[in-house]
């Protein structure tokens, strides 16, 4: 599911000869080695798949491969290298079980990301969401690798859904058999659709609006600070985001994962939209074109002002005597102490 990783430049003329490579090692670097020249390919940097065709052609027990594994990643991590060993192909390799494991949940996130709702409020929000983060899940991507994908870490080539993550490692999700376009980038473009609504109005009154009555959303290039914003985040149960980017947990992510799994993800309590004014309404269709006042409201006005400021008229001696008497108090106060 996954592609080659997009490789540094090309170490200098030279250099490996002068690799630095622990002892224990060296015999299983040695036979990577001649078999990148016998393949015409370099041995750093490599690729995952490269590193996986290698363990395909040299088979042996799990226990070997790890160490060839262990030796391939120590010497990139040496150099400056991203270790190709870690990434999810080299995995399925060594770990046949857990391949034979993601092959069979596979199906089942992606059943469940096209049974989640894509309209309503909020749950139309959160099925977009969700629906994303499982099909990401079935690529078998680590929880911590999906949590800290940026939005400009995903695209769409040739109608399949291609992913980069931060280490460098690229999935990709095949086309389905007779389909133009992968199931997954419908699934992407519904969650980016939210995305490019919020960019333009970032308001979540809106968005329920747009959700509730989906309508047409541009969706333009991404600009620089968009691409680096988290393609996932946290919503709260009133459907708000973060108003500064925020990345979803790895922790928040797995649970939602076995969750959707288990089926125990309960449907969203559809939320009453706030009543938006109806633009073609007059604003000032309200107000009374005359209004009747009483003939003698302006003197009934002045009269009761002027009643009022009698009134009022000793009321700075009173708050002088209150004041007086408040400091008289204090200093009684003030004696009382001194003298226990």
């Amino acid at each position: 599911m996954s592609t080659p990783t997009d490789r540094h430049d090309d170490p200098p003329q030279g250099s490996l000869s002068e690799l630095r490579i622990p002892a224990r090692y060296r015999h299983d670097w040695a036979l990577f080695a001649d078999w990148c020249t016998a393949t015409d390919q370099p041995s750093i940097p490599t690729s995952p798949e490269a590193l996986a065709l290698f363990l395909r052609e040299h088979p042996a027990a799990p226990a070997t491969q790890r160490r060839r594994v262990s030796a391939i990643n120590t010497v990139h991590t040496r150099h400056g290298y991203p270790p190709p060993g870690r990434s999810e192909t080299v995995r399925r390799r060594l770990d046949t079980a857990r391949a034979a494991r993601l092959d069979r949940l596979a199906p089942l996130l992606l059943r469940r990301a096209a049974e989640l709702p894509t309209t309503g409020w909020p749950g139309g929000l959160f099925g977009r969401r969700d629906a994303l983060l499982l099909v990401l899940a079935a690529t078998g991507m680590p929880f911590a690798q999906l949590a800290r994908l940026h939005r400009g870490d995903i695209v769409v080539d040739a109608g399949a859904l291609v992913v980069t993550t931060a280490d460098g490692e690229r999935f990709r999700l095949p086309l389905e058999s007779g389909s133009g376009e992968s199931a997954a980038v419908g699934v992407y473009h519904r969650w980016a659709e939210v995305l490019a609504f919020l960019d333009a109005y970032p308001n979540t009154d809106l968005l329920a609006q747009h959700l509730t009555d989906p309508g047409q959303v541009d969706q333009v290039a991404l600009t620089d600070r968009q691409a680096r914003h988290p393609l996932l985040s946290p919503i709260d149960r009133w459907g708000h985001l973060p108003l500064a980017p925020q990345l979803m947990t790895d922790q928040s992510i797995a649970t939602l994962v076995r969750d959707h799994l288990a089926g125990r993800v309960r449907a969203r309590t559809p939320l009453p939209l706030r009543k938006q004014p109806d633009r073609d309404e007059d604003p000032t269709g309200q107000i009374e074109a005359e209004v009747e006042l009483d003939p003698h409201y302006y003197e009934r006005g002045v009269a009761a002002r002027r009643s009022a400021r009698d009134s009022l008229d000793g009321l700075t001696d009173v708050f002088d005597e209150i004041e007086s008497r408040a400091d008289a108090l204090l200093e009684e106060l003030l004696t009382v102490l001194d003298a226990l």
